[in-house]
């Protein structure tokens, strides 16, 4: 039961609002927050309700608004990445609003909309970090992995890994800029700048991808699944000028290929696509084994690289970048207690573009669906 006679709004011993002397409302705190859990690997995600996180020094404590579900996740969920901390939140493509600092944060003000990614924490010492590299840090930590994520109606993240979310994008559309985004952003840029560009797998990043690479004055071409019809129109409706079977050759020559989809037999074809002196840039963080190739497809001064986090000079670059394109991400909303169906829509190849989760009472308003 709610007693006290200031207290207005939901008195259910999760939420408790204020109205203070000067007549405004206030949100004072969560007692609790529903949150899914991941317990142990190769187990579906548990509903739970959680106390509240609390930010320490130089965090920030952020309403989550919205959650890209990524394969990522997936990958830890299913045992694939084997490190995670447990219990875990997954989540790491977070949009949410500041609703409290702690000691000694001051770059963002409470209020403000920010975005959480993967690279939750860096030492800022070691040999990667002080060479600009620290999406290579040794001791890195990541968010909804190492730290709980925003699979939850509440996080907490340290102020200088969190970015400001430029105002032309609602939390939905946002959401996958924070990983799908921001990883194919690096791949592109890593992969030169070859006119004629190779997108294998066709979800989350590469729709976004896709964009960005023909507003650089590029050539698309996306190569799917045998028999995915979908993903092929799909990838013709944002500009491809040619979708087709991933093991199939190529229509011409690649300057350069970036594997999305975690398969590792995608590395040898999309070698044997590429032209002299290509670049073929593995963007997911797990794969399935690469099988043997001759040299021959590597030789030619052909390239293959990995791509390993992100920095945040590549999230500030990438979200100036994305409203000058502008990117529109193509999203499907699930509410927050439905993230074991989302990742299995993942898991199956079902979903077009990219799934973000919606906590309780979030609603979002229309404009922030599919694109």
């Amino acid at each position: 039961m709610c007693l006290a006679r200031d207290l207005i709004g939901i008195c259910d011993m999760r939420r408790i609002i204020a109205r203070g002397q000067d007549g405004n409302v206030r949100h004072l705190a969560f007692r609790v927050m529903r949150a899914m859990v991941l317990e142990a690997p190769r187990t579906p995600l548990r509903a739970a309700e959680l106390p509240d996180p609390t930010p320490g020094s130089g965090e920030l404590l952020v309403r989550v608004d919205a959650c890209g579900v990524c394969r990522t996740d997936l990958h830890i969920v299913d045992g694939e990445l084997d490190r995670p901390k447990l219990p875990l939140v997954p989540g790491h493509q977070v949009v949410g609003r500041v609703i409290q600092r702690g000691e000694g944060a001051t770059r963002h003000a409470v209020g403000d909309r920010v975005g959480i990614p993967w690279l939750g924490w860096t030492d800022g010492t070691c040999r990667y970090c002080r060479t600009g590299r620290e999406n290579l840090c040794e001791s890195a930590r990541f968010t909804g992995y190492d730290i709980d994520g925003g699979y939850a109606e509440l996080t907490v993240a340290d102020e200088r890994f969190v970015f400001a979310i430029p105002e032309d994008y609602p939390d939905l559309q946002a959401a996958p800029l924070l990983c799908a985004g921001l990883i194919g952003f690096r791949a592109l840029r890593l992969a030169g700048d070859g006119e004629r560009v190779g997108l294998y797998g066709f979800g989350a990043a590469a729709h976004i991808i896709c964009q960005v690479a023909l507003h650089q004055g590029r050539r698309v071409f996306a190569f799917v699944r045998e028999g995915d019809e979908e993903a092929r129109q799909f990838a013709l409706e944002l500009g491809a000028e040619w979708a087709g079977d991933s093991l199939a050759p190529a229509p011409e020559e690649l300057d350069c290929a970036l594997i999305f989809a975690p398969v590792g037999e995608l590395v040898p074809a999309a070698l044997r696509a590429t032209a002299r002196g290509g670049i073929v840039v593995c963007a997911g963080i797990h794969m399935s084994d690469i099988p043997s190739f001759p040299y021959e497809i590597l030789w030619e001064e052909r390239v293959l690289r990995s791509v390993a986090n992100l920095t945040r000079a590549d999230g500030e670059e990438f979200m100036a970048l994305a409203p000058r394109v502008p990117v529109r991400a193509q999203v499907e909303p699930h509410p927050l207690d439905d993230a074991n169906e989302a990742l299995g829509r993942l898991r199956d190849g079902r979903i077009r573009g990219s799934a973000v989760l919606i906590p309780p009472g979030r609603t979002p308003v229309p404009d922030q669906e599919a694109a």
